[in-house]
């Protein structure tokens, strides 16, 4: 099968399409075959080993995993002798490992869930990693309420577009801070209000808000707080750095330490992949509640020119890889 591989850590030049070996499904497995899969920044830091502090989980000197690709969505192709959930020609999609950016992935029945109805794979694709970080970081970390105000910070990103939609179908008010052109996605998503960061500094403007979520930028928790009801909860996902050792470790490392102290909750946490939340997202889609909004397609031969894009911190909504 063809596959995208890198052996070195670098720029998108190290990776490569290769033929490798058809994975061989173990008894709890399923073989899907990748009809398309997505681009995460998960995929991009993985690929040059940056920030460092991750080496010591992904590899010191070179990638433990060849592989890359963290989302799928495809037909099964075969099943292993335990498996009692799928079978040949099911539709369905996951949050992988790695492998997405591939003929032909194996997959943990316990991670997969049938495709949406409504979607096709390449939207299918759009959705796992990113819906997921969106869901768990309002819902759990966030512990988001019917009419709260809530503020999200880059909703114009992958993860944000599917933020703004979920923050709405748990009744919250909730505003979106992106860039000049993409105020009026923004807004199409649902957003009550939107607010353009290059032209307004939420942090000065007076209105405090029940749950930031942190997608996007370099505001610090600190000046975060400012923006914050006495009460309200900071939730870090990610943000923008140019850190080499510990890129936006920094500001997650900051809200931790700080939290203690004030009466604000202040902290971070990492997307888990969970069978009940994907399913849970998959209800959502098909009650057309949540719209995976997709920037850029690349085929898997593209897959250096899909992370080229990505690593620019401008894509609206996701980029996909059709396979």
């Amino acid at each position: 099968m063809k596959a995208i591989v890198y052996h070195e850590y670098g720029s998108p030049d190290v990776l490569e399409l290769q033929e490798i070996n058809t994975p061989v499904v173990k008894d709890d497995e399923v073989l899907v075959r990748v009809r398309a899969s997505s681009a995460n920044p998960a995929d991009w830091h993985f690929m040059r080993g940056m920030p460092y502090v991750m080496r010591p989980q992904s590899g010191l000197r070179k990638p433990k995993n060849s592989l890359l690709g963290h989302d799928i969505a495809g037909q099964v192709e075969a099943v292993g002798k335990d498996v009692t959930g799928f079978r040949p020609g099911d539709e369905v999609f996951a949050t992988v490992g790695a492998g997405g950016f591939a003929e032909y992935t194996s997959v943990s029945e316990g991670f997969l869930v049938l495709k949406p109805a409504n979607l096709t794979f390449e939207q299918a694709a759009a959705v796992p990693l990113a819906a997921l970080t969106a869901l768990q970081g309002l819902r759990d970390a966030g512990q988001i309420q019917p009419e709260q105000k809530v503020l999200i910070i880059g909703a114009s990103g992958g993860v944000g577009t599917f933020a703004v939609q979920i923050a709405k179908s748990f009744g919250a008010d909730v505003t979106g801070v992106c860039s000049t052109r993409n105020v009026e996605m923004v807004r199409s998503l649902g957003a009550d209000r939107v607010i353009d960061y290059t032209q307004e500094d939420f942090t000065q403007s007076g209105q405090k808000y029940d749950l930031i979520f942190q997608l996007a930028g370099t505001t610090s928790p600190s000046d975060c707080r400012r923006a914050l009801t006495s009460k309200g909860t900071l939730v870090l996902s990610s943000g923008d750095s140019d850190g080499r050792w510990i890129g936006p470790v920094d500001r997650l490392i900051k809200a931790v330490v700080l939290s203690p102290f004030v009466s604000q909750k202040l902290g971070s946490f990492l997307a888990k992949p969970n069978k009940d939340d994907l399913q849970f997202l998959k209800e959502l889609i098909e009650a057309g509640k949540l719209t995976p909004v997709i920037d850029r397609t690349y085929s898997l031969s593209e897959v250096a020119e899909a992370m080229r894009y990505l690593e620019e911190g401008h894509a609206r909504g996701k980029v996909v890889i059709t396979v």
